[in-house]
């Protein structure tokens, strides 16, 4: 997992990519668990709201890459991640899914979903926002103007912000977690790819 920070998701002003992207892409080339040889190579893989900086980097790598969403045109499948009906059990390697879970309505059942479609041994990759010292996830669905979940939640379609329980809630829905933010690389690769917010 890669966490990005609330309101600190500060995009690269040399290639405009965002702190998740960069993480990633540095988890890829420099963290062994999650190398592109052990996730990506080979692997049938489906990829909810996915951006072109990641689409062009690991599509072809795979076996079987596929993009899907629920609301926007222009991907391969119409999918809500609540309820994919239409995908078989145990059907993808890798299914990510980067700053995703702040806008789906039952993101518990969506995590449900996705550990339901992946194959024995397979990995969820999941980046969201998540508020510092926030013990518990918040989430209020009397709060529907775009300003007042600006204001609570970190932008305008957000549905929640997470807190430090989501690992416990995530692992509670199967998973076993691989949690990787900037402290697992060496300060000068933290400091080439900013891989820090900026404060």
């Amino acid at each position: 997992f890669v966490n990005s920070q609330w309101h600190k998701n500060i995009n690269c002003p040399k290639c405009s990519s965002s702190i998740r992207h960069r993480l990633f892409i540095g988890a890829l080339q420099n963290i062994k668990e999650v190398s592109f040889e052990r996730i990506i190579n080979n692997k049938d893989i489906l990829h909810f709201a996915a951006e072109k900086i990641i689409s062009n980097l690991i599509k072809d790598k795979c076996k079987n890459y596929k993009t899907a969403d629920f609301l926007r045109k222009g991907f391969d499948l119409r999918l809500n991640m609540s309820n994919m009906a239409e995908v078989q059990d145990a059907s993808f390697d890798i299914i990510m899914a980067m700053d995703v879970l702040e806008h789906v309505p039952d993101y518990k059942k969506a995590l449900e979903e996705v550990y339901r479609v992946l194959k024995p041994g397979g990995f969820g990759i999941f980046t969201f926002p998540q508020k510092d010292n926030l013990l518990e996830t918040y989430e209020d669905s009397n709060i529907v103007t775009p300003k007042g979940r600006k204001e609570h939640f970190g932008q305008e379609d957000h549905l929640r912000i997470f807190g430090d329980d989501i690992s416990k809630i995530i692992e509670n829905k199967g998973f076993h977690l691989n949690i990787v933010d900037e402290s697992k690389f060496p300060n000068n690769i933290r400091e080439k790819n900013v891989l820090f917010p900026l404060v």
